[in-house]
């Protein structure tokens, strides 16, 4: 069967990576690409980086040509939301009205920005998630100095924050830790990070932000739940994010807790798949269901979702497979790049096996119920980065992975 309509619901990296799979597995049906964003599929990672330094202009962030797309034969739903999904049916409702039924359906729609209460339309305050939130927050950076206040210690605040104070802006990096990306990397590459971020002149609070205070519709300053106020012009809420699936909770037969819930395979449903940001599903290796916010993660599994889809049409003769990647992540700041195999978050150990803090070298390893996860490191070869996945790319006891670390990494 090659002559239905498969929908997929998000026009983002991992959109684009499914509908190109669907067509290289023998798809020659319909082909619906769906956005909300009026732009052509584009990369999110340099937002928070080479845009936002101006490094980088709009243009270059594109993903594919249209005349890339165009090859594609899509019919191409740009600036268009959709509004709910019958899994049962397999139909998509667009905000129009209009509804496409499908032979099968992939939800890419990735994560929204969370942002403070009550402050839609006051000049000054960004989130950065979209490209037209990056324009806009480079717009206020790019002029004279502001002062910037950036609510969330997170991997984006802290990004943020450093292309901010290397553009010669005052910056304040509020958050509910201590150290910056603590909940993620830990207390060892928490403490480096914050010696980079003092280094560099970024003053750090630990705080939770309550309120905002305003001037003729412009922020002037930012309130603390602690009662404090600090003056700002300029802030940038980067309080984490959440999955976009309001649009599917009307159909009960999906679980939309903490993402759209799928099984190994990437499967919510007969027919109905999920890829990047949005989806959580069970990964075999670690015995657990996960969600992961990863740029390459997005790509590896729509691709693995499109297989899956396609084999279950009967388009093609293969079985479906579960996806079970090594995930990866990597930021940048002020020159540092960390890069990280496995699985952080939600680790109950963490240990920094190597740290040279004048060298801004670090290696550590993560785990959870006794088996190790993850490991990170930064300042270290590319050769001995690349050794580390071997690591963790299945979750192993402890002291095994952590006597492979040592030996990856010449430590002691």
């Amino acid at each position: 069967m090659t002559d239905g309509r498969i929908a997929v619901v998000g026009a983002s990296a991992a959109g684009l990576a499914a509908v190109e799979a669907l067509r290289r597995g023998g798809w020659t049906g319909a082909l619906t690409l769906i956005g909300d964003e009026p732009h052509l599929p584009y990369d999110r990672p340099p937002l928070s980086k080479q845009l936002l330094s101006g490094d980088w202009q709009a243009d270059r962030l594109g993903l594919r040509t249209a005349d890339q797309l165009d090859a594609l034969d899509l019919d191409l739903r740009l600036g268009t939301r959709a509004t709910a999904l019958d899994a049962g049916t397999r139909t998509v409702t667009l905000a129009d009205g209009e509804r496409l039924a499908c032979d099968g359906v992939i939800v890419a729609t990735g994560v929204r920005a969370r942002t403070l209460p009550g402050v839609a339309g006051t000049a000054g305050i960004h989130t950065l998630r979209t490209l037209d939130d990056a324009l806009g927050l480079q717009t206020w950076l790019s002029g004279a100095e502001r002062r910037l206040v950036v609510a969330g210690n997170g991997v984006l605040g802290c990004e943020a924050a450093a292309v901010a104070r290397e553009l010669g802006h005052e910056v304040t990096l509020v958050g509910r830790d201590p150290l910056p990306m603590r909940r993620l990397v830990g207390d060892g590459t928490g403490t480096l990070l914050a010696t980079e971020h003092e280094r560099h002149g970024v003053r750090m609070l630990t705080g939770v932000l309550d309120g905002v205070e305003t001037a003729d519709g412009h922020v002037t300053g930012v309130r603390l739940t602690d009662g404090s106020t600090l003056p700002a012009d300029t802030v940038l809420v980067a309080i984490g994010s959440e999955p976009a699936v309001d649009w599917l909770r009307a159909d009960a037969a999906l679980d939309t807790t903490d993402g759209l819930r799928c099984d190994e395979f990437c499967a919510a449903a007969p027919g109905i798949y999920a890829a990047g940001d949005v989806a959580r599903w069970y990964h075999p290796g670690h015995g657990r269901h996960l969600r992961i916010e990863h740029r390459m993660n997005a790509t590896e599994q729509a691709m693995t979702a499109a297989r899956n889809l396609l084999a279950e049409l009967g388009v093609t003769e293969d079985e479906r497979r579960p996806f079970t990647p090594v995930p990866y992540f990597w930021s940048d700041q002020y020159g540092m790049k960390l890069q990280a195999y496995g699985v952080l978050a939600g680790a109950d150990r963490a240990e920094t096996v190597l740290l040279d803090a004048g060298e801004r070298r670090v290696a550590a390893l993560y785990g959870r119920d006794g088996l190790a996860t993850g490991v990170l490191a930064a300042g270290l070869p590319p050769r001995q980065i690349r050794g580390l996945r071997a690591v963790i790319a299945t979750p192993g006891p402890w002291d095994e992975a952590h006597a492979r670390l040592l030996a990856a990494v010449g430590g002691e």
